[in-house]
């Protein structure tokens, strides 16, 4: 393995030279071409007009040769990323459980598609749950905590029968993040001032649990409650929040709230605190539930990328802050009770009578 290793290593140094082969050998020519060929050192205007063809030709070489190493690089780094960036924050599947799920982030960091936002919906023997947060700043710098609570949720969503214990094995995996990068950020390792030091790091989050019954539980940890849209667009009440993850601990006794679920046809929207947030060149916020109110009978995906381009054209395209979205409808069929039929009804026995 490490033998192999080093051959790719060996490879990919190898291949990095190589656009500046034919440049190289350019420039040698034009070097021989000057100082070698007595026709380029005989005086006159024809020779030095040859001598700036050569010369520009080989510019004109080395730029190109520079630039088409450049861009294969750009493409191979890209692929990387957005490889990377799909398998941490993944689209959710488009059904799960009887329900239409669909998500999506715009980064305020040019080039990102993932940045501070972290969402997830799993479905589990103890129903679909879902997380939807956001990490204190913005971009890049903040994919350590968004690493950190989605790998834990994974994993605890399926673990955990209480959703109280899943947001506590959430507060202990941010913990662990932030011991870590206290301890990377220590004066003694790494020598300058962080710009976003792990003290002043938490997540505000929404925690839920959609059960087969319908009902709602939910774990508000200081983040806006998510849009029903029904006949009209209502915010959800998720209960009295508790403190976001990694500012105090969470209460000894953890008691979710819980609230009537979206009924078949009805459509949850969470986010982030962006997407109300986003303002326009004159200051004005965006009005997220005025966005909703003509988009109650749309499809998940199609909400997403709606909600979306109203939020580019209010900001003209200037993100300051990240801003998620996940959209979850209820597909499941209600079948109401049936009367049972005449002959089949249970009658009463008839009184008998003793002589």
């Amino acid at each position: 393995m490490i033998r192999m290793r080093s051959l790719v290593s060996d490879g990919s140094r190898l291949r990095r030279p190589a656009p500046l082969a034919l440049p190289t050998v350019w420039g040698a020519v034009a070097v021989a071409w000057k100082f070698g060929c007595p026709l380029a050192r005989q005086p006159g205007l024809p020779m030095r007009i040859a001598t700036s063809v050569v010369f520009l030709t080989v510019g004109i070489g080395m730029v190109l040769g520079l630039r088409r190493g450049l861009v294969r690089e750009l493409a191979r780094v890209r692929a990387v990323a957005v490889a990377a960036q799909q398998v941490l924050l993944r689209p959710p599947p488009a059904r799960l459980d009887g329900l239409s799920l669909a998500a999506g982030q715009l980064s305020a960091s040019r080039g990102a598609s993932v940045g501070g936002d972290l969402y997830e919906a799993v479905a589990t023997p103890y129903g679909v749950r879902i997380v939807i947060g956001d990490v204190r700043g913005h971009g890049l710098a903040a994919l350590g905590a968004v690493v950190a609570v989605l790998g834990s949720f994974r994993e605890a969503a399926h673990d955990e029968p209480e959703l109280g214990g899943v947001l506590r094995r959430l507060e202990r995996a941010l913990e662990r993040h932030l011991r870590e990068r206290a301890r990377d950020e220590h004066p003694a390792r790494s020598g300058t001032d962080p710009e976003h030091p792990a003290a002043e790091e938490f997540v505000t989050l929404l925690l839920l649990e959609l059960g087969s019954d319908g009902r709602l539980a939910v774990f508000n940890c200081g983040h806006p409650g998510p849009y029903l849209l029904a006949r009209t667009v209502a915010r959800l009440p998720v209960g009295d929040p508790l403190p976001p993850l990694g500012v105090l601990p969470l209460p000894a006794v953890l008691v979710p709230h819980t609230v009537a679920g979206p009924l078949p046809g009805e459509t949850l929207v969470l986010h982030t605190d962006g997407a109300e947030e986003a303002r326009d060149h004159r200051g004005r916020f965006f009005a997220l539930d005025t966005a909703l109110a003509g988009m109650s009978g749309e499809a998940p995906a199609a909400l997403v990328r709606r909600v979306h381009a109203a939020l580019l054209r209010h900001t003209g395209g200037r993100l300051t802050d990240d801003v998620a979205l996940l959209v979850v409808r209820n597909d499941r069929v209600r079948v109401p009770a049936q009367p049972a039929e005449p002959g089949l009804r249970r009658s009463r026995p008839a009184p008998s009578s003793h002589c």
